[in-house]
């Protein structure tokens, strides 16, 4: 799937991991972050817990363990993590995934 270039030109995060590995898009307001992660190369998120966090897989597919339980994702479906959830993720490369943050600034804008 081809992000078109209005989606394409959004803000990059930062975040940890180089932009040849994972791509961002992002449009923040002050209630909160939705972020298109593009991942071209596998990548694994180590366990961690932030504010409410909802999100849908568009293309590809992730492992998402959340208060200890593993659950695979494919094109279509949609997540909610519980602010405060522990959580930790496998993302495979070739993966488009659009997620929400509650936090405003739970990744920094580059530049």
């Amino acid at each position: 799937m081809d992000l078109p270039d209005f989606i394409r030109n959004l803000h990059a995060l930062d975040v940890p991991f180089p932009a040849d590995i994972v791509t961002t898009h992002a449009m923040r307001s002050d209630r909160g972050l939705m972020v298109i992660f593009d991942v071209k190369q596998d990548v694994e998120l180590a366990e961690h817990a932030h504010l409410g966090q909802w999100g849908t897989v568009l293309e590809g597919q992730l492992d998402l363990r959340i208060d200890g339980e593993t659950r695979t994702y494919r094109p279509g479906d949609s997540y909610t993590i519980p602010s405060g959830a522990p959580h930790a993720a496998k993302v495979y490369a070739g993966s488009k995934v659009m997620d929400i943050f509650e936090e405003p600034d739970r990744y920094p804008l580059k530049g």
